[in-house]
């Protein structure tokens, strides 16, 4: 490992604990990385902080040493319910990492409790262990953080327990807002005592995170730490001791090419990201099936109890795979990871460099890998420009065995596997209609055909952007995939169950009709009824026309109408009134409205 330092950490301006240097050699860090070395004294001098340094750069340890730092500098003791420091981060992997981190030194501070509040928990438990251990330090995600100021019911009066708060950091502060973190973000600030210590940590700065900075930090201290060898001018998001290639190659050969690059390094570990939840269950499927004698493991954004558990396991592991959305792009130090294998390039330019910073990390060599389509290679010049991300080609593998008839064999035997691959298809289509970068990614310019056979379809799904077009080139199998059984019997059974549901809702189409007008005929009747409530309430609320009189205003609109068409001589109406019957009206109470054709 090639250590990237600035001193040890004997050597910054204000002393650190001893107990503090203790548990940093106990980690393995004698060294102080740059972004540690800028921000640990501003922070134990009682600034506010805005730092933007490369993913991988050791943000973490910046901010939780002056944390603990603070609280120990503390006259007054904290209680066990009194809470000194809070750290928001956008994932519940990232701030289960940050827990983990953090307790490595609370174990030296026994006098300081810490609790994580993330989501896929029950809240009440949470709520319980607080009210038990207490939290002077909380790790949380926004959404249930905001949520634990609402359990004043329950005894949890989070408001009057952060009045005590010293210290505030947001880790990863664009994703959070690029998540829709925003209102959560602000609804926390406004509990908040506004004599704290603020730190907002990120590999990118955007000017979300700039309106972030001025509308919660006071006279911050900006910090923006460089690669070593990285020109001032320059604005390189990556780690230099990253390689960073791209393969060129078309959408039915990109699987082969990626099950082949996986078979020839077992050993290794791998993150393998596609751009939607959809096609992590399905290449996930496919590649437990194809790359045997290797851990493979899926993680994304709707996994709701799963996530904590499998991310813990992998981070043990010493090779595998994780397949993964962009849920594991952030902050995520996941040990020795060797490669980064973007199987779709992600949604926007700073998520690609996010996802390569999962390896190279702290001093660590680590490779890269973003696989495109043909249409798609001017994303290399953009990257190199937008984020001054240069890549290398890797050239398209040899011998690469043809898989896709097996992927096709698989969905013919499993109802299951052939459902994951018509969403993970549309899925893919959806996304890509959304691509940021919507001048290279243009969907009008997908092969769909090609796609499909990437994708081993047996048949092409029906969705709007298929709609009217041909794909002579696409040949469906001869099945007819409605008999496609599951191959766990008790879906199969539940399927079948439904499928004799749908016949027989067929054969009393006609009664269902009927059943359906009744309810509209009631619905419409409900209508007619509130309208005219509302017009009596409208006439009883102050209306200068009185009940027996609202005739013959009907009557004089009408003839206001003919005027309007011509019917009536303009000499009538130079005088500006209209006379019928008992009542005088004029033109101009009625307003021009009142002149519209029907």
């Amino acid at each position: 490992m090639e250590h990237v330092t600035e001193g040890s950490w004997e050597s910054l301006p204000v002393p650190l604990h001893p107990q503090v240097l203790g548990a940093l050699r106990e980690l393995g860090f004698p060294y102080m990385t740059p972004v540690q070395s800028a921000t640990i004294p501003l922070f134990m001098r009682n600034k506010d902080v805005a730092a933007e340094a490369v993913t991988g750069s050791g943000k973490t340890l910046a901010f939780v040493i002056p944390i603990l730092e603070i609280l120990l500098r503390r006259e007054e003791k904290l209680k066990k319910s009194q809470v000194g420091a809070i750290i928001i981060t956008p994932t519940r992997e990232l701030a289960i990492q940050i827990d983990e981190v953090l307790s490595h030194f609370t174990k030296h501070f026994p006098e300081f409790s810490q609790i994580l509040w993330i989501g896929g928990r029950n809240p009440g438990e949470d709520v319980e262990r607080f009210k038990q251990q207490g939290g002077n330090i909380i790790v949380a995600t926004p959404g249930r953080l905001e949520d634990m100021f609402r359990r004043k019911a329950e005894g949890l009066d989070l408001a009057s327990c952060v009045r005590s708060l010293d210290v505030l950091v947001l880790d990863e502060a664009d994703r959070l807002l690029d998540m829709g973190f925003e209102a959560s973000i602000n609804t926390i600030l406004e509990f908040l005592p506004k004599q704290r210590r603020t730190g907002l940590f990120s590999a990118t700065q955007t000017q979300e995170v700039e309106n972030l900075v001025r509308a919660g930090l006071r006279n911050p201290v900006r910090v923006s730490v460089k690669e070593k060898g990285v020109a001032a001018s320059s604005a390189q998001k990556t780690p230099s001791r990253l390689e960073n290639y791209y393969m060129v190659c078309k959408a039915d050969e990109k699987f082969n090419q990626l099950v082949h690059f996986l078979r020839s390094r077992k050993q290794e570990k791998h993150l393998v990201f596609f751009s939607t939840c959809a096609c992590v269950e399905y290449y996930g499927k496919a590649l437990e099936a194809l790359v045997k004698g290797v851990k493979i493991m899926c993680i994304h954004g709707k996994m709701k109890y799963k996530r904590n558990k499998i991310f813990m396991e992998f981070r043990k592991l010493q090779s595998g795979i994780l397949v993964c959305t962009d849920v594991m792009a952030r902050g995520i130090d996941i040990p020795e990871v060797n490669w980064v294998l973007q199987y779709d390039p992600p949604s926007n330019a700073s998520a690609f460099v996010h996802r390569c910073g999962r390896t190279a990390r702290i001093g660590h060599g680590g490779s890269a890998l973003v696989f495109l389509l043909p249409m798609e290679e001017s994303y290399i010049n953009f990257l190199a420009i937008n984020q001054k991300c240069p890549l290398q080609e890797m050239k398209l593998q040899r011998n690469t065995a043809d898989l896709l008839p097996k992927l096709k064999s698989m969905a013919l035997a499993d109802r299951a596997v052939f459902e994951k691959g018509m969403k993970a298809f549309v899925s893919y289509v959806q996304a890509y209609a959304k691509h940021e970068c919507n001048l290279i990614f243009r969907l009008k310019d997908l092969d769909f055909a090609s796609l499909a056979r990437g994708f081993a379809l047996l048949r092409m799904p029906k969705m709007p952007e298929l709609r009217g077009k041909q794909f002579p080139d696409f040949v469906p199998v001869d099945v007819n995939t409605d008999t496609i059984p599951f191959k766990d019997k008790i879906r199969e059974k539940q399927r079948q169950k439904l499928l004799e549901q749908q016949r027989e809702k067929t054969e009393n189409e006609g009664r269902r009709k009927f059943i359906k007008n009744k309810a509209w005929s009631k619905q419409k009747a409900k209508k007619e009824k509130k309208k005219k409530m509302n017009e009596k309430r409208k006439r009883e609320e102050g209306s200068d026309i009185e009940d027996e009189d609202m005739e013959e205003l009907l009557n004089d609109t009408r003839l206001l109408k003919k005027l309007k068409k011509g019917k009536i001589t303009e000499e009538e109406f130079e005088k500006g009134l209209l006379t019928t019957g008992k009542r005088t009206i004029k033109t101009a109470d009625l307003g021009i409205s009142d002149l519209e054709d029907d």
